[in-house]
């Protein structure tokens, strides 16, 4: 089982009243619906920066080991000419 911390946090009364409007709706506690939408904010940031990795790793990265066209071969469009 994971250790579970306290955490104080200060929001504007509008903030607190959502909140707990909210919790209710989901029949939870404020405290459980603040850790619910961190971890969720977590795992899209994880997510986030998983795949900025693998766009980087595309870009700087070798895709084949093909050579490059010549210009003259990826320009040559019949009848343009």
């Amino acid at each position: 089982m994971k250790r579970l911390q306290n955490m104080t946090i200060t929001v504007d009364d509008d903030v607190a009243r959502w909140a707990r409007i909210r919790a209710a709706e989901q029949n939870t506690s404020v405290s459980r619906l603040v850790g619910n939408l961190l971890r969720e904010q977590m795992r899209q940031h994880r997510r986030f920066e998983q795949a900025r990795r693998q766009f980087k790793a595309l870009r700087s990265g070798v895709i084949s080991s093909a050579p490059y066209p010549a210009r003259e071969e990826l320009h040559d469009r019949p009848g343009v000419r």
